[in-house]
């Protein structure tokens, strides 16, 4: 939900009126909390290793595509953007049979399942990164991942953890839920390090953990994320979505990827970053406190170098250039 909110902000500052449609997960929070109506449709994610709950799945997507539709016509829509969620599949596709320009936009380092099924019908396919088979500059425009706007206080940020100006501070977060091969190891690896540690644990192994000295900041959770982000020198990450937020601090990273994560997209991520001197690269079944504590020195090391390259890399402008593809494909659709 992180890009499609930042999206959905650049659409409005535009004048565009802007709804979602979404399930009964995250967004049935995070998208009125964000000051935007939300239209629900039942559907689920395909399992890849259960027949039956798959093709319920699929029953339901077929299901949900009446209801698409009648969202779409309530709503006027002159465009959608589909965000590569199981959502955006039945939305997608109401969209395109109502002759409504339809937008795709991946935020991973390869296509879902949602985005390659619906990506011939799109008139424009934004890409975080550049995939091979995808480089038609005429229906393809990589603009990086939306992040949210940087938090730009950086003492302000460091005052509210407790960390001096001068002082060096690392960061480690592992998603809402936390990473637990990285929230174990880190209590262990950081216990003594000469340096603050800002350790945002998530909400699922928090009351596990207990911060090992004064000089460890534990949180479960923080928000806005960015205070941890603006505070710290260097972090310690999964590579999700979320590189494109350490490259927009000018953050160097120790990334651990997530083994599990589709198509092995999180890999990717991490070396996209280590390729160009931003990061170091674990693998999760290397993970040890002491590897991890001399991979992060390393990056302290090198953290001026790293740092610069990190922020090379950053791509501040992608929500403004997605929710620009949506207009123009609005007003092409009007024409």
């Amino acid at each position: 939900m992180v890009p499609a909110i930042a999206v959905a902000d650049a659409l409005r500052a535009e004048g565009a009126q802007v709804t979602f449609v979404g399930g009964e997960r995250a967004e049935a929070e995070l998208v009125p909390k964000a000051g935007y109506e939300l239209d629900t449709i039942n559907v689920e994610g395909i399992s890849r290793s259960n027949p039956l709950k798959a093709a319920r799945a699929v029953g339901k997507a077929v299901g949900a595509l009446g209801a698409a539709r009648k969202i779409l016509k309530a709503r006027q829509a002159d465009a959608v953007l589909g965000g590569g969620g199981y959502v955006a599949g039945p939305v997608g596709l109401a969209a395109t049979r109502a002759k409504i320009p339809l937008v795709l936009s991946e935020a991973d380092s390869h296509l879902g399942l949602t985005n390659r099924l619906l990506a011939k019908r799109a008139v424009k396919l934004c890409l975080a990164f550049p995939l091979e088979g995808h480089e038609d500059p005429t229906r393809v425009h990589v603009t990086g991942r939306p992040v949210p706007a940087v938090y730009a206080d950086r003492a302000r940020a460091r005052a509210q953890l407790g960390i001096g100006p001068e002082e060096t501070a690392v960061l480690i977060f592992g998603g809402s839920l936390g990473a637990r091969s990285i929230n174990h190891a880190a209590v262990e690896a950081f216990k003594d390090a000469p340096y603050r540690v800002i350790h945002v644990a998530g909400t699922r192994d928090f009351p596990d953990l207990s911060a090992p000295g004064e000089h460890y900041v534990l949180l479960d959770y923080l928000t806005p994320f960015g205070i941890a982000l603006a505070a710290a020198d260097a972090a310690v990450a999964r590579s999700g979505g979320s590189v494109f937020e350490l490259a927009q601090y000018g953050l160097p990273a120790v990334l651990i990827p997530y083994p599990h994560a589709t198509g092995d997209h999180q890999t990717t991520n991490a070396r996209w970053m280590a390729d160009a001197g931003a990061a170091r690269v674990l693998p999760d079944n290397e993970v040890t406190a002491e590897r991890l504590r001399s991979e992060t020195d390393a990056v302290l090391a090198a953290r001026e170098d790293m740092a610069a390259a990190s922020l090379a890399l950053a791509r501040p402008n992608a929500a403004a250039d997605i929710a620009r593809e949506v207009l123009d494909a609005a007003a092409r659709g009007r024409g």
